[in-house]
């Protein structure tokens, strides 16, 4: 009976590696599509996803508008946050870098090309709000530029672009992609929505890490990240995700 016992033991070792404990966590996660859809879809929301269920949990994603995300967590909020900048003060125990989004330059084909922040110079230019604080180098440019905004709704940086009313437009490639796909669903638009636009990363990725409320669960997700990177789930994650947006992104994005 000993006997039998042990080697039971050995076997769900064996066949289920992952925590002895499966739990539901819920993450709080911030409203940037397409990193975060509806029905836990989306490039980010995918790799978290795969990453837990490795682990054998489940996940349950809270989206709120991105940085609200994280004074929710801080406020008591779910189990876990997304998109953490690495090295940011908060709550829990931080994970290492799971995901990374490429800041560049987007603006209209057939016109100027801009490969280098430099090429601005003199250039009218949109970018995300908090964009000059966030990318690094990005502030030391600023003042050569003819003008410079930031704004909250980054679909308005859409709208500007198609209506040819700046040259280029700042911030993750990705995110840009998805609200012009947003706004060609749009009516009664003044401009050319299907206008091909050219997306460059001028600036280096920047990477994220998430934070767990648990010790036990920020482990798993580490180690069952580390799984899901090395036999190809993370890199086929990204390359469909950049695949449906191919047309702007070109391979600019990570290298996808």
């Amino acid at each position: 009976m000993k006997l039998s016992k042990v080697i039971f033991t050995g076997v769900f070792v064996a066949v289920f590696p992952f925590s002895a404990v499966a739990d539901e966590i819920t993450v709080m996660a911030g409203d940037l599509a397409p990193m975060f859809l509806k029905g836990g879809k989306g490039r980010e929301a995918e790799v978290i996803t795969a990453a837990l269920e490795k682990c054998g949990h489940t996940v349950k994603f809270k989206v709120q508008p991105f940085t609200r995300h994280w004074e929710s967590y801080k406020a008591g909020k779910g189990d876990a946050v997304a998109t953490v900048p690495m090295g940011m003060p908060i709550d829990g125990t931080a994970t290492g870098e799971y995901i990374r989004y490429q800041n560049g330059v987007s603006f209209l084909s057939g016109g100027d090309g801009f490969d280098k922040i430099e090429a601005l110079k003199g250039k009218k230019v949109i970018g995300f709000k908090g964009a000059a604080s966030i990318i690094p180098g990005l502030s030391d440019h600023t003042g050569s530029f003819a003008d410079y905004r930031e704004v909250t709704d980054q679909i308005t940086q859409s709208r500007t672009l198609f209506g040819k009313r700046v040259d280029a437009i700042i911030g993750d490639g990705m995110l840009f992609a998805e609200y012009n796909r947003q706004l060609r669903s749009q009516s009664g638009l003044k401009f050319d929505p299907n206008q091909p636009v050219t997306f460059k990363a001028v600036f280096d990725s920047t990477p994220y890490s998430m934070a767990f409320r648990s010790a036990d669960h920020a482990a798993d997700f580490d180690r069952c990240y580390k799984e899901i990177e090395a036999d190809g789930t993370v890199a086929a994650i990204n390359k469909a995700w950049v695949d449906k947006y191919r047309d702007s992104l070109g391979s600019s994005y990570l290298g996808y």
